[in-house]
């Protein structure tokens, strides 16, 4: 309450000084007044009721105050009507007043200078990251949309506004000196309310002790001045050397700190936001995949290219013509985690892991794009693998690892070919990635010698393509100095202009390497003789294969999170997390996409017209059928020819196989069996010679020959049809594929085992059937007899004419000569003949002495000979004496089938040999109507079967087609047909593209 009323007296005395005042003209308005004069006329004026600010001590502090001197106040003396009272509490409340605004506007204007310096600095400090927008995502760009920096700096004053903010000195010592005047001739308010009460008596005596109070008043005002210079001094002392206790490292480590955080900051900001995206994605996928069955779903621009390159891919494996369209191309060292960077960017543990052994055996091209399912699936195959079910995976994987075994020749260790996997999920970045066999620097036991040029061939076909881009993939955890990699993708990429530094295990290394900087060194290929257009660290897990990529992903992100290279600025937030990576890599993908597709579209373009050109000048009559279409049009020819098998007549096949099977035995019966037997003295004899001798053979040889003759005809009837020429209409370019059907048909035929028993019995009854009943049957066997007599004496006297030499007719027509051993067989050739015309019943073989005397005779000629030669001749020269003796007795025997029928009684005619040769030629007949009937009812039937599995075999086996149907016009039909399907997927693709912009 004393307050109160003290407040009172107070604006009571100020509006009397107001009214009364002789010093100043008029009433002067409160709210006109300066604000020091306002604290000074009014003690309760809201201006005073201030803080005294806190000093910040965690950033530098500036003060433009610190800079101003401090001027000394002049009182000038102002005359008043009247003298009040004495008090002093007013001029100790205003120096007090004035200590707490220069405290207050000082650190005010202090702390808005230092505000804008230091946001200056940290300007300044943020690296230009222009060049590398490309691999931050876009999202970090945008953020500028929601925070206008530009805004905030033109928001924070400058230093002329900041001058401006100071306080007006010049009015403050005004003021002051009106106050000093003031209390020179007057008094406080206090003593102005006495003077009203005594009245005008005592203001004499007012006035001089005033003027005493008001001395003292000046001399306190004075010294709160000099403190308040003092404390000023030392406040600007203080903070100088504050401000040189700062040292630069401190500045920048706080500025790379706040730098950290903001990224981090930025960072979750991102994720979360994927993740919204990624989960509204799936579920527009979602209602897009209901609806799969009533309207035809649009194949995605990433699935559109990837089929494009799989074109590409058949027309030209070794990438050396037309195919320069991106790829991300995946190389690194073995077991420098390769399969584990690919295994994150697809969100799933899709390949064989192995510890220290090659896995990866074969290039596997992956296909990322979104769907509403986290699945894949191959290219040559309609099942799909559930990613998010565990034995899905460990199908997946299998699946992959056999592949990769298939692909790999005897002898080899790794595969050229390449496996196409699909992978389609969620929140996946669209590209193509191709994952390359580990580069090795020894060929260890168990590899092919020339695995580690193969693997360099392969890595380089697929890096020479001019648009790939190289993620080079390198262990942090490994020296620098052991990487072979590096140097293989510097001389591919000398630039940089298109590779993708990715160190991995980087937990590894931050932990293991002494030397932090070091990490820094080869992330920014110091280390390493090779550019790249960007620098990448991951964190592949901790090692065991059973985590999950999202436990991956988790352990990745702490491990950043809390990483001293983030901290200590060696690394950039946006340069971390294999998220960022897949950001960074899609998005430089579809760029070299989009600056290169259309020129390769114009470039095939080209190429089909030349194909074309070519095509109409060299076959202007001809279709364009491709090597497929061709081996379709084949396989259907050589079907129709195994039906014509089918349709052969049943005479056609008797006589065939009659004429085969005695050209097979004919040796046999008149060398073992025949003549033999003709050699006896009767007819009794003959006939059990017969009949040991068919029966011997029955049992042993005949029906194997029969069955293997049976065979032979069935082969060379079917080649007769395959290899005909069919007129014009025949096209060579078919015969060495008729020709490999044939014979790998031919090989796979296998003839029944259980004909030759049933063949044997036939055979067996049809030899024991000795009767002839009609004429016709015995001329027949007379005439089989004749020409079979007539063809081995046909063969005997050329095996005599080569033996002695040509005769005087061709010596003399021909200008022919003898040789000496054609002479010396001529001469015992007469001699034996002499023996021959002296005895015709001489019998098949020479005794000794005759041998002896044949011997003698020569030599009294002067002709030496060894009895083998001796045999020798006489072989021959019986042989023809018997056959022709043999063909007069079967001239005799032409109307012997009279005595015949009468069993020869009272005749000294005997035709034993004629009923041989008809039973013979009776057991052929037999015999080839037999083997007729098992052709056509099942052996044409089963060689049929065989064809068509050995043409579909042949159409599963490219290399097979690609042998068997070569030529120029079947390659150029070929390409053509491949450059039309690449140019009408690169025509559709492109047009997507278009629209998806």
């Amino acid at each position: 309450m004393w307050r109160l009323r003290r407040a009172a007296v107070a604006c009571e005395v100020c509006q009397s000084l107001v009214k009364h005042s002789s010093g100043v003209k008029g009433g002067l308005p409160l709210q006109k007044l300066h604000l020091v004069s306002r604290s000074i006329y009014h003690s309760c004026h809201p201006t005073l009721k201030l803080q005294r600010p806190q000093l910040r001590t965690s950033f530098q502090q500036f003060s433009s105050l610190t800079n101003l001197p401090l001027r000394k106040l002049k009182f000038s003396p102002i005359k008043y009507g009247y003298q009040p009272r004495r008090n002093f509490w007013p001029a100790r409340l205003a120096t007090r007043l004035l200590k707490l605004r220069y405290l207050i506007l000082g650190s005010a204007v202090g702390g808005g200078y230092t505000a804008k310096k230091t946001f200056d600095q940290w300007k300044d400090m943020i690296p230009d990251l222009s060049e590398y927008k490309w691999i931050v995502p876009d999202i970090v760009w945008e953020i500028d949309e929601y925070i206008d920096f530009e805004k905030i700096r033109k928001a924070l004053p400058n230093s002329e506004d900041l001058v401006k903010l100071a306080p007006d000195f010049d009015k403050i010592v005004e003021s002051l000196s009106l106050l000093k005047d003031l209390f020179t001739t007057g008094s406080s308010g206090e003593t102005a309310f006495r003077a009203t009460d005594h009245g005008s008596e005592s203001d004499k005596h007012f006035r001089k002790g005033l003027l005493g109070e008001l001395i003292l008043l000046q001399q306190q005002i004075q010294e709160h001045e000099e403190e308040a210079r003092r404390a000023a001094g030392q406040y600007s002392t203080s903070y100088a050397q504050q401000k040189r206790k700062v040292s630069d490292k401190e500045k920048i480590d706080q500025l790379q700190e706040e730098l950290l955080h903001t990224q981090l900051k930025y960072q979750r900001i991102l994720e979360r936001l994927e993740k919204e995206n990624k989960e509204l994605r799936k579920l527009v996928l979602q209602k897009d995949d209901k609806g799969i069955h009533h309207r035809k779903l649009k194949k995605s621009l990433i699935d559109m290219y990837s089929e494009v390159l799989d074109v590409l891919s058949d027309y030209d494996a070794s990438y050396n013509t037309q195919d320069h369209l991106p790829r991300v191309v995946v190389v690194g060292d073995q077991s420098a985690g390769k399969t584990s960077v690919l295994e994150m960017i697809a969100q799933a543990r899709i390949f064989p892991r192995g510890s220290g052994e090659m896995m990866t055996r074969s290039p596997v091209k992956v296909t990322l794009s979104e769907g509403p399912h986290h699945v894949a699936l191959f290219k040559d195959s309609s099942r799909e693998f559930d990613l998010t079910k565990e034995e899905d995976l460990a199908a997946l994987r299998h699946e992959i690892e056999l592949r990769m075994r298939k692909n790999v020749k005897e002898g080899c260790t790794v595969s050229p070919e390449t496996i196409s996997l699909n992978v389609k999920g969620p929140g996946l970045q669209r590209m193509v990635l191709v994952d390359l066999p580990g580069v090795i620097n020894t060929v260890t036991s168990g590899m092919a010698p020339d695995t580690k040029e193969t693997i360099f061939s392969i890595s380089k076909a697929y890096m020479q393509n001019p648009n790939a881009i190289i993620l080079c993939i390198q262990d942090g955890s490994v020296d620098a100095e052991r990487s072979i990699v590096t140097d293989l993708v510097s001389q591919m990429d000398p630039h940089g202009r298109r590779t993708i530094f990715v160190l991995t295990k980087v937990d590894l290394a931050e932990k293991n390497v002494a030397s932090p900087s070091r990490i820094q060194q080869i992330i920014e290929g110091k280390l390493f003789p090779m550019k790249a257009l960007g620098y990448f660290a991951v964190v592949t897990g901790k090692g065991n294969s059973s985590e999950s990529i999202e436990a991956i992903r988790e352990y990745e992100e702490e491990f950043f999170q809390n990483s001293k290279l983030l901290k200590t600025s060696m690394l950039k937030a946006h340069q971390v997390t294999t998220r960022n990576l897949s950001l960074a890599v899609s998005d430089c993908f579809w760029k070299m996409v989009r600056e290169s597709v259309e020129q390769q579209a114009d470039s095939f373009k080209a190429t089909r017209f030349n194909l074309e050109t070519e095509w109409k000048n060299n076959y202007p009559r001809l279709r364009e059928l491709d090597r497929n279409e061709l081996f379709e049009k084949a396989k259907n020819e050589i079907l129709d020819e195994v039906i014509s098998l089918s349709q052969v007549t049943p005479k056609h096949w008797e006589e065939i196989l009659q004429q085969s099977l005695w050209e097979r035995v004919s040796t046999h019966v008149i060398e073992n069996i025949y003549l033999p037997a003709a050699q006896t003295m009767n007819s009794g004899t003959f006939n059990t010679t017969v009949d040991i001798k068919l029966k011997q053979w029955t049992d042993k040889q005949l029906p194997n020959k029969a069955v293997e003759v049976a065979w032979e005809t069935l082969q060379e009837e079917f080649s007769r049809f395959m290899t005909e020429p069919k007129g014009k209409e025949h096209d060579d370019i078919f015969d060495k594929l008729k020709e490999a059907v044939k014979e790998e048909s031919i090989k796979r035929h296998k003839w029944n085992d259980f004909a030759e028993d049933s063949l044997r019995v036939i055979q067996h009854n049809a030899l024991e059937d000795r009767s002839i009943s009609d004429k016709q049957q015995w001329d027949a066997a007379i005439y089989f007899m004749e020409e079979a007599l007539q063809a081995r004496l046909k063969d005997t006297e050329s095996a005599i004419e080569n033996m002695v030499g040509p005769d005087w007719k061709k010596r003399w027509l021909y200008w022919k000569n003898r040789t000496q051993e054609q002479c010396v067989h001529n001469e015992t050739k007469n001699e034996l003949e002499k023996m021959l015309k002296c005895n015709e019943e001489h019998p098949a073989y020479l005794a000794s002495d005759e041998i002896t005397t044949v011997r003698k005779n020569l030599e009294s000629r002067g002709v030496e000979v060894d009895p083998s030669l001796i045999k020798d001749t006489w072989h021959q020269v019986y042989r023809r004496h018997f056959l022709k003796t043999a063909l007069n007795h079967c001239n005799l025997c032409r109307r012997g089938f009279y005595y015949y029928q009468r069993h020869f009684v009272d005749s000294e005619l005997e035709c034993n040999d004629v009923v041989l040769f008809w039973r013979i030629q009776r057991m052929l007949a037999i015999t080839a109507n037999t083997l007729r009937q098992q052709l056509t009812n099942t052996e044409v039937r089963r060689l049929e079967k065989n064809v068509k599995e050995v043409l579909e075999d042949f159409a599963e086996d490219g290399e097979k087609k690609i042998k068997l149907l070569t030529g120029k016009r079947v390659q150029l039909a070929e390409d053509l047909k491949k450059v039309r399907e690449i140019q009408e997927k690169l025509d559709a693709f492109i047009e997507a593209l278009h629209q998806e912009k």
